[in-house]
């Protein structure tokens, strides 16, 4: 019996669903030759608060700005579970694999009763979600799981772990989820970082298969 494949889930179904969506959206801006986050600000109109999320993130990682050789710069966008989260990632090559080197976040959860809290929930969603984007993947094989405990599971180590740098938008509306909002829009990011760093275009997750 050939081994089955399938990557594992984070976020639910928001993960998977971002992915495809805001992987797309970067190739539509890429064949219409228009910038990623203009398309996407264009795209979200009436949406203030995606609007808000996504510029926030993007002012803060300097996008449109130069960048250090040898370094792609990608980003998404995504709701879930009631909160808003931008990401921009900067992605270098790594014996021809993507290592990420910097995250910048923003996320609109409501109001923020305890800041510390939701920037260390984002930051290890970012390490949580490169660890899935990269590697999460079940394969079952005759009727078995072939992946048993976190041996067989990698996880981003410290030495792998990126910059990561977290905004929180002021609201006064009620708080919102920010337990695994901060998971769906890395794996795109990554994706996109990817492609406009080399050319490539990643389809598929788990991103390194």
């Amino acid at each position: 019996m050939s081994p089955r494949t399938a990557a594992c889930p984070w976020a639910t179904g928001h993960s998977h669903h971002a992915f495809f969506r805001e992987s797309f959206i970067d190739e539509l801006a890429h064949a219409a030759r228009i910038d990623p986050l203009t398309l996407r600000l264009k795209l979200l109109e009436g949406l203030p608060r995606h609007q808000a999320v996504l510029k926030r993130a993007a002012d803060a990682a300097g996008w449109g700005g130069k960048l250090p050789a040898g370094t792609g710069r990608g980003l998404a966008v995504h709701e879930s579970f009631g909160s808003v989260v931008a990401q921009v990632v900067e992605v270098t090559a790594d014996q021809g694999k993507p290592r990420v080197k910097r995250v910048v976040a923003a996320i609109d959860c409501g109001t923020v009763v305890n800041p510390g809290i939701v920037t260390r929930q984002m930051e290890s969603c970012v390490v949580f979600g490169l660890s899935a984007a990269l590697w999460g993947r079940i394969d079952i094989v005759a009727g078995e799981v072939r992946q048993k405990s976190f041996p067989d599971h990698p996880l981003v180590t410290m030495a792998q772990c990126p910059v990561i740098e977290t905004h929180l938008m002021p609201s006064e509306s009620a708080p919102t989820g920010v337990g695994e909002p901060g998971l769906p829009p890395l794996a795109p990011a990554i994706a996109n970082a990817w492609f406009a760093l080399t050319g490539e275009r990643k389809r598929s997750l788990p991103l390194l298969t």
